[in-house]
């Protein structure tokens, strides 16, 4: 039986605006986790000429249940050409911050870790006073390979843990509840002062006291800003939601992240990794 969306889930319509960075998006072979993901927010981030960039091809070599983002077990070969590609859309976009998020590409030897690398020094030589964000994959947990997407310096370093440990092995198969916290102790290890990110999406099946272990494991796992959002189930092939979670049971958990010690929370039904991303860190006072 297919899930009625809330009234709170109301999406915008798309105009001139979207359809223009749809076809500037296209023009320069650049994927973005809006589209390919699904997300509810992409006609109102289209609409302010934000978009989350997609690199490492649009295929995923991981099957987690809950996303939309096409699989494969080998994807296309990494492209040299991506991050340059990035860079000038950034620059002809006027990005004051960029977020830049990948599949997950375990058929390659680095993980993909030399395209971010990439993309970070060509952002940084064509649009010097941009934020940068990144979004990473877990990487298999390479603490080399970790260490050096550290060292190319973004602004932010996210890695998302989605949900809580029970239900890894119905959702997320291929990754790993301890490994993905085990990324963000790594990150900061090589940089204690560089910010991290992570996230969580609600209505998979987890239960309250879940919800405030997984936000305490990634404090201790040295997290900085906490996301929480509502799960939207892509397809019918995808794992139901369980729940919709009411926006005052958003404002609630926010409030509890605050008490665990998050510098940053962003906790509503529409939240996303990336949503709002310039603004949560320009509250950081680190801008």
């Amino acid at each position: 039986m297919r899930n009625r969306l809330p009234a709170w889930f109301k999406q915008e319509l798309p105009d001139n605006s979207v359809q223009e960075l749809q076809q500037q998006l296209k023009s320069e072979d650049i994927h973005t986790v809006c589209r390919e993901a699904k997300c509810p927010n992409i006609n109102s981030c289209f609409k302010q000429g934000i978009a989350t960039f997609l690199i490492l091809g649009g295929k995923c070599t991981r099957a987690c249940a809950f996303c939309a983002i096409k699989k494969a077990p080998c994807g296309i070969p990494s492209d040299p050409d991506e991050p340059a590609r990035v860079a000038r859309l950034v620059r002809k976009m006027r990005l004051d911050y960029a977020v830049v998020t990948s599949v997950t590409r375990d058929d390659l030897i680095d993980g993909g870790s030399r395209i971010f690398i990439d993309t970070i020094a060509r952002l940084r030589e064509s649009s010097p006073e941009t934020r940068i964000e990144l979004l990473i994959p877990d990487f298999k947990g390479e603490r080399e390979i970790i260490k050096a997407v550290v060292e190319a310096k973004p602004d932010v370093i996210g890695h998302n843990l989605e949900t809580v440990s029970r239900l890894y092995p119905l959702v997320r198969q291929q990754a790993d509840y301890k490994r993905s916290l085990q990324v963000l102790k790594i990150i900061k290890e090589f940089d204690p002062k560089m910010v991290t990110k992570s996230s969580l999406i609600l209505g998979l099946g987890e239960n309250a006291k879940e919800i405030i272990g997984a936000m305490r494991d990634l404090k201790t796992a040295g997290c900085d800003i906490l996301v929480l959002g509502q799960y939207l189930r892509p397809s019918p092939g995808h794992h139901p939601v369980k729940r919709f979670i009411e926006p005052a049971e958003f404002d609630e958990l926010a409030q509890a992240g605050e008490v665990i010690g998050f510098r940053k929370v962003l906790s509503a039904p529409r939240a996303r990794s990336s949503y709002l991303a310039s603004l949560v860190y320009g509250e950081l006072n680190y801008a």
